[in-house]
Protein backbone atom coordinates (compact mmCIF):
# COMPACT_ATOMS: atom_id res chain seq x y z
CA UNK A 1 0.00 0.00 0.00
CA UNK A 2 1.35 3.39 -1.02
CA UNK A 3 1.76 5.95 1.76
CA UNK A 4 0.30 9.41 1.35
CA UNK A 5 3.00 12.09 1.18
CA UNK A 6 3.05 14.34 4.24
CA UNK A 7 1.19 17.56 3.59
CA UNK A 8 3.24 20.68 3.97
CA UNK A 9 1.94 22.89 6.77
CA UNK A 10 1.73 26.52 5.66
CA UNK A 11 3.69 28.82 7.98
CA UNK A 12 3.11 32.51 8.51
CA UNK A 13 4.98 35.12 10.52
CA UNK A 14 3.39 36.87 13.49
CA UNK A 15 3.97 40.59 12.90
CA UNK A 16 4.21 41.28 16.64
CA UNK A 17 6.68 38.61 17.79
CA UNK A 18 8.36 37.93 14.43
CA UNK A 19 8.04 34.17 14.99
CA UNK A 20 6.86 31.68 12.37
CA UNK A 21 3.78 29.62 13.25
CA UNK A 22 1.48 27.18 11.41
CA UNK A 23 -1.24 29.27 9.77
CA UNK A 24 -3.96 27.64 11.92
CA UNK A 25 -2.31 28.95 15.12
CA UNK A 26 -2.56 32.57 14.00
CA UNK A 27 -5.33 35.13 13.57
CA UNK A 28 -5.48 36.99 10.26
CA UNK A 29 -6.24 40.68 10.28
CA UNK A 30 -7.19 42.12 6.90
CA UNK A 31 -7.29 45.62 5.40
CA UNK A 32 -9.70 45.96 2.49
CA UNK A 33 -9.28 48.24 -0.53
CA UNK A 34 -11.73 50.61 1.16
CA UNK A 35 -9.31 50.93 4.09
CA UNK A 36 -11.42 48.97 6.58
CA UNK A 37 -9.52 46.78 9.02
CA UNK A 38 -11.16 43.68 10.48
CA UNK A 39 -10.46 40.27 11.97
CA UNK A 40 -10.66 37.56 9.32
CA UNK A 41 -11.69 34.30 11.03
CA UNK A 42 -11.88 32.43 7.70
CA UNK A 43 -8.47 33.58 6.46
CA UNK A 44 -9.99 34.10 3.02
CA UNK A 45 -11.21 37.70 2.87
CA UNK A 46 -9.92 39.88 0.06
CA UNK A 47 -7.34 42.45 1.02
CA UNK A 48 -3.94 42.83 2.61
CA UNK A 49 -3.47 40.37 5.46
CA UNK A 50 -1.23 40.32 8.50
CA UNK A 51 -1.04 37.63 11.16
CA UNK A 52 -0.84 37.70 14.95
CA UNK A 53 -0.26 34.76 17.31
CA UNK A 54 -2.96 33.38 19.62
CA UNK A 55 -1.56 35.02 22.76
CA UNK A 56 -3.52 37.81 24.46
CA UNK A 57 -0.20 39.44 25.46
CA UNK A 58 0.65 39.84 21.76
CA UNK A 59 -2.61 41.73 21.20
CA UNK A 60 -1.76 44.07 24.09
CA UNK A 61 1.73 44.60 22.70
CA UNK A 62 0.29 45.25 19.22
CA UNK A 63 -1.96 47.95 20.71
CA UNK A 64 0.91 49.52 22.65
CA UNK A 65 3.24 49.58 19.63
CA UNK A 66 0.43 50.27 17.10
CA UNK A 67 1.77 47.34 15.06
CA UNK A 68 -1.15 47.10 12.64
CA UNK A 69 -1.15 50.88 12.11
CA UNK A 70 2.36 50.66 10.67
CA UNK A 71 1.75 47.34 8.85
CA UNK A 72 -1.24 48.78 6.96
CA UNK A 73 -0.08 52.41 6.86
CA UNK A 74 -3.26 53.81 8.43
CA UNK A 75 -4.50 54.93 11.84
CA UNK A 76 -6.48 52.17 13.57
CA UNK A 77 -8.79 52.82 16.50
CA UNK A 78 -8.16 51.52 20.02
CA UNK A 79 -11.58 49.84 19.76
CA UNK A 80 -10.22 47.54 17.04
CA UNK A 81 -7.25 46.54 19.21
CA UNK A 82 -9.61 45.89 22.14
CA UNK A 83 -11.82 43.72 19.91
CA UNK A 84 -8.71 41.86 18.70
CA UNK A 85 -7.65 41.22 22.30
CA UNK A 86 -11.09 39.81 23.21
CA UNK A 87 -11.16 37.66 20.06
CA UNK A 88 -7.69 36.19 20.71
CA UNK A 89 -8.46 35.64 24.39
CA UNK A 90 -11.66 33.79 23.44
CA UNK A 91 -9.96 31.70 20.73
CA UNK A 92 -7.14 30.73 23.09
CA UNK A 93 -9.65 29.67 25.77
CA UNK A 94 -11.55 27.59 23.18
CA UNK A 95 -8.36 25.93 22.00
CA UNK A 96 -7.41 24.96 25.57
CA UNK A 97 -10.84 23.36 26.16
CA UNK A 98 -10.79 21.30 22.93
Amino acid sequence: MKQQPKRKIPLRKCIVSGEMFPKKELVRVVKTKEGEVSIDPTGRQNGRGAYIGLEPELALLAKKKRTFDSAFGIKISDAFYDELYRYIDYQKARKEIL
